[in-house]
């Protein structure tokens, strides 16, 4: 084992996925949250035409992908702050947009292109320094956002209009949490490839979100589940799952009472007028 780790690209491969492994544990916690899991998928497609663009090019791959993703992404936001009925027809059309722009320019790009597959499906061996600062970048950099803003993207999380209400600019938020999970699409592309980015950012948080009481505990729990997820040993437990993830949808009593339990939770973090108001709520439920 000792020697194995000797190598470098073993060491690159150990520090990627730890990596990697926060980076979706920080934003797909969020994504997940947000029930944005089919735009990070449109984002991910989409990103492919970057690659090919850069191929075409001669640029770096991760570098058009980054810029490609991001157009994207903003343009995904956009669109679904104005016209919320039919944004998932959007969302497939980008992705299908992006997936044909990537493979005709790939296909134009002279000589025998061997990354091309890596970036499909993702090569963990193969990531090198680059892709390491690259992904430590974003990294550090969702993490401190995420500490810094953490009230704000958990009031646009759980009641947009109560943060409207509260000053807090949702729209500038909403943009900021795309192009967060950009970047952590394009971060994630050398380790497991576009295709499966998706499973990636929704699989452990989702996991993590049965077992977590608070977002920040989500966040948190998100990349260890990551590590056991991917850990063979893990395929032979039967108690990899806790119960609640395979119990019966709730009632509708027992969703208003975890409703006013997560108010009173979360009266620490926000002032009394939201817990007031959130008892308000709970009670006019019972009308409906």
């Amino acid at each position: 084992m000792a020697e194995i780790l000797s190598y470098d690209f073993m060491q690159n491969a150990l520090l990627g996925g730890l990596l990697v492994s926060i980076v979706c544990g920080v934003v797909g916690s969020l994504v997940v949250i947000n029930r944005m899991s089919f735009i990070a998928g449109g984002i991910a497609h989409g990103a492919y035409g970057g690659i090919g663009i850069a191929l075409f090019l001669g640029i770096s791959p991760v570098l058009g992908a980054s810029v490609f993703a991001l157009f994207l992404g903003l343009l995904i936001a956009y669109v679904t702050l104005r016209n919320t009925e039919r944004f998932d027809a959007v969302i497939g059309a980008i992705w299908a947009f992006g997936m044909a722009l990537g493979i005709i320019f790939a296909d134009l790009t002279p000589g025998y292109k061997s990354d091309l597959m890596s970036f499909l499906f993702g090569s963990i061996l193969a990531i090198n320094h680059e892709n390491l600062i690259f992904i430590g970048i974003c990294g550090a950099t969702f993490a401190a956002l995420t500490a810094c803003f953490y009230r704000q993207f958990l009031a646009i999380s759980f009641d947009k209009e109560f943060a409207l209400l509260r000053g807090v600019n949702t729209s500038v938020f909403y943009y900021v949490l795309v192009v967060m999970a950009s970047l952590a699409v394009v971060a994630s592309i050398q380790i497991v490839g576009l295709i499966l980015v998706i499973s990636l950012m929704t699989i452990p948080p989702f996991i993590a979100e049965k077992i977590s009481k608070s977002l920040g505990s989500m966040m948190a729990i998100s990349p260890r589940a990551h590590w056991r997820l991917c850990s063979p040993r893990a395929w032979t437990r039967t108690t990899f799952l806790p119960k609640r993830i395979r119990s019966s949808a709730p009632s509708k009593a027992r969703l208003q009472e975890s409703t006013f339990q997560a108010a009173r939770r979360d009266r620490r973090i926000f002032p009394k007028r939201f817990h007031r108001q959130a008892r308000r709520r709970a009670k006019l439920s019972d009308c409906f």
